[in-house]
C-alpha cells in the first residue's frame, strides 16, 4: 500500500469522525434548545416548591351558571343550524350504528315488575324502577353487541359531529353565516389529527384504569382488611388517578386546538399544555361542570320518557314493541355531544382571550 493511499485513508477517517462528532453536537444543541424552550414555557419544576405568587395565572371567566347560559344561548340563537346537525347525527347513528335494544329494555322492565315485590310500590316505586332502567341505559347495557364496523361508524360519526360543531361555532364567531352543508363538507379535514389526539387521551387515561383494576383486585382478595395494605393501595390508586386527570385536562383542550387549520397533533397537545399551566384545576372544574350539566339533562329527559313509556305499556300492550326509550336515548346522546363540543370550544376561546404569561 502506497504512502499516498495511507494518507488519503487517514484523512477520510478524520473527516468521517469529525462529521459524526458534528452531527452529535448538532443533535445535542437542538435538544438543549428544545429543553430550554420547554422550561421557559413551563416555569414549574418537579420536586421543587412553587410559591403562590409564581403560579397564579389569570383566567377571567363568567360564573358556572352564567357561562352555561352563554353556551345555551349561543346554540339557541343558531337553533336552526344546530337542530339540523342534531337530526343528522341522530339519523346517521340510528342507520349505521343502530338503536338500543327494545327487546332488552322490555325484558328488563318486565323483570323489574315481576321481581320487585314489595320494594317497588306506589309512585316512589315506579320512580325507582325508572331510575334503574335509566342507569342501565347510561351503562350501555341496553345496547346490543356492536360489530367492528358499527364501532368504527360510531367513533367516526361522533368525531364528525364534534368537528362540525366546532367549525360552525368558529365561523359564527368570525362573523360569518355558515350553512350546515358547509360545516359537514369542510369540518372533516382534521379528523385524522383529532383521532390521534383522542388516542393519546385514551392512553393518558390508562393510569386511572390501572387504579380501578388495583382497587378491584384488592377488594376481591380481602387486602383492604389489612390496614397498612389498604393505605398503600389507596395511595397508589389515588396517585395514578391524579396523573390521568392531570394529563387529560390539557388533552381535552387539544381536541379543540387540533381543529385549527394546519395544526398537527403533537403541536396541539403542546399548545394545550401551555394554556393549562397555572389554570389546570379551574379548567378541570369547568369540565366537570360540563359533565354534570350533561348528566342532569340526560336524567331530566330520559327519566320522564321511561315513566311515560312504562305507563303506556301498562295501558296498551302494543307499546312494548315501540322503541320510545331507545329513540330518546339516541336523541339525547346527539344533544350531549353537540353541547359538550360547544362548551369546550367556547371555554377554549375564553382561555385564549386571556393571554397571561405562563405561571
Amino acid at each position: 500500500m502506497s504512502k499516498k493511499h495511507v494518507k488519503t485513508t487517514e484523512v477520510s477517517r478524520r473527516l468521517a469522525k469529525s462529521s459524526i462528532v458534528g452531527s452529535l453536537l448538532n443533535v445535542r444543541t437542538a435538544a438543549s434548545g428544545r429543553l430550554n424552550e420547554y422550561l421557559s414555557r413551563r416555569p414549574h419544576r418537579s420536586f421543587r416548591r412553587t410559591r403562590q405568587r409564581d403560579y397564579h395565572r389569570s383566567l377571567d371567566l363568567p360564573g358556572y351558571w352564567a357561562f352555561s347560559a352563554y353556551v345555551f344561548g349561543m346554540i339557541r340563537r343558531n337553533s336552526r343550524l344546530f337542530a339540523g346537525l342534531f337530526v343528522f347525527y341522530a339519523v346517521m347513528a340510528a342507520v349505521l350504528v343502530g338503536l338500543s335494544s327494545q327487546d332488552t329494555y322490555s325484558q328488563l322492565s318486565n323483570l323489574l315488575d315481576e321481581t320487585g315485590g314489595g320494594f317497588f310500590e306506589g309512585g316512589w316505586g315506579s320512580l325507582g324502577q325508572a331510575g334503574l332502567l335509566l342507569l342501565t341505559g347510561l351503562s350501555g347495557s341496553l345496547s346490543p353487541q356492536l360489530t367492528d364496523a358499527q364501532q368504527i361508524f360510531s367513533v367516526l360519526i361522533s368525531l364528525l359531529t364534534w368537528l362540525t360543531t366546532v367549525w360552525l361555532l368558529r365561523s359564527i364567531l368570525a362573523g360569518n353565516k355558515p350553512r350546515l352543508r358547509d360545516g359537514l363538507y369542510n369540518a372533516g379535514s382534521p379528523i385524522v389529527a383529532t383521532a390521534i389526539v383522542f388516542l393519546v387521551l385514551l392512553i393518558q387515561l390508562l393510569p386511572a384504569t390501572f387504579a380501578v383494576i388495583i382497587v378491584t383486585s384488592a377488594m376481591s382478595t380481602n387486602l383492604f382488611e389489612i390496614g397498612f395494605m389498604a393505605m398503600v393501595i389507596c395511595l397508589v390508586a389515588a396517585l395514578l388517578f391524579v396523573l390521568s386527570v392531570y394529563w387529560a385536562v390539557a388533552s381535552i383542550l387539544a381536541l379543540i386546538i387540533v381543529t385549527l387549520p394546519g395544526m398537527y397533533p403533537w403541536q396541539a397537545i403542546r399548545t394545550a399544555g401551555d394554556l393549562a399551566v397555572g389554570r389546570r384545576v379551574r379548567i378541570l372544574f369547568r369540565t366537570l361542570w360540563m359533565m354534570l350539566v350533561a348528566f342532569v339533562v340526560w336524567v331530566a329527559i330520559v327519566l320522564p320518557t321511561i315513566l311515560l313509556a312504562r305507563r303506556l305499556s301498562s295501558t296498551w300492550s302494543f307499546f312494548n314493541t315501540v322503541p320510545i326509550v331507545p329513540v330518546m336515548i339516541a336523541l339525547v346522546s346527539s344533544m350531549i355531544i353537540i353541547w359538550s363540543a360547544a362548551y369546550m370550544y367556547l371555554l377554549y376561546r375564553k382561555i385564549v382571550e386571556d393571554d397571561a404569561k405562563p405561571a
